[in-house]
């Protein structure tokens, strides 16, 4: 069972981050462009946010059941990321998540709506990507994306 939830939280990682990409992506265009903030704007966001607690359920569970809470991190660079820095960060950023997505809903204003989401969401990507960064160099064999692999096939590294 485990093994199926390992799959489903690697896989799902690309849901998120695509739809967070896109959800940043549109917020940037309708705050700087004073576009109205439409029903599909609104529905973005919220797949955006179910797809985060989805991923932070997996991972919790897998958190858990792995038993990362209880492994000794000294001396291990794999083992305190994944005990402490993957989980506190992840968690970091599904509250901005959160949060921006609930502040949007509070603001009457259509450029006020999307300049929150971006602020929010865009803090939130910038920190799944630099936690994703942290795991391409503390952990060995994993990489940014398959970016390492590609660059290691080729010659670069």
């Amino acid at each position: 069972m485990n093994e199926i939830l390992k799959n489903a939280h690697s896989g799902w990682r690309y849901v998120v981050f695509t739809l967070l990409i896109v959800a940043v992506i549109k917020a940037l265009s309708g705050w700087f462009g004073n576009k109205p903030y439409t029903e599909g704007n609104r529905k973005l966001n919220v797949f955006t946010l179910i797809s985060a607690h989805i991923q932070l359920l997996i991972g919790l569970v897998l958190y858990f059941t792995e038993g990362w809470y209880a492994l000794s991190s000294k001396g291990a660079p794999a083992v305190r990321y994944f005990k402490m820095e993957h989980i506190s960060m992840m968690i970091v950023a599904i509250i901005l998540i959160t949060v921006g997505n609930a502040k949007s809903k509070k603001v009457a204003d259509a450029v006020a709506k999307h300049r929150t989401i971006s602020i929010f969401f865009g803090l939130a990507l910038l920190i799944i990507i630099g936690t994703i960064w942290l795991m391409f160099k503390e952990v060995p064999g994993r990489s940014f994306f398959g970016i390492s692999g590609m660059l290691i096939k080729i010659g670069v590294i």
